[in-house]
């Protein structure tokens, strides 16, 4: 089973992928409409207010939260 390199989730249907293209190592979720992936800061900034609206998490330890989780991630360890 393929995870996705940006946020982790598991790849196990075709559907999951960006515009089913099993090709690609990340999903549909860090995905552009065109199929490309979204940038760190993109994902970041998606993760933080997941936290915030769905977590009742404080937007700054939200944005810490979500950075700690991002750059352990194989799409963005070469950042750090």
């Amino acid at each position: 089973m393929k995870m996705c390199i940006a946020c982790g989730m598991p790849m196990t249907a075709i559907g999951d992928y960006p515009l089913h293209d099993i090709s690609k190592n990340y999903c549909k979720h860090c995905a552009h409409k065109d199929g490309t992936m979204k940038t760190f800061e993109e994902k970041w900034q998606e993760l933080t207010l997941h936290y915030v609206n769905h977590h009742n998490i404080d937007y700054a330890i939200a944005k810490e939260t979500a950075c700690t989780i991002l750059k352990k991630l194989p799409a963005w360890k070469r950042k750090w």
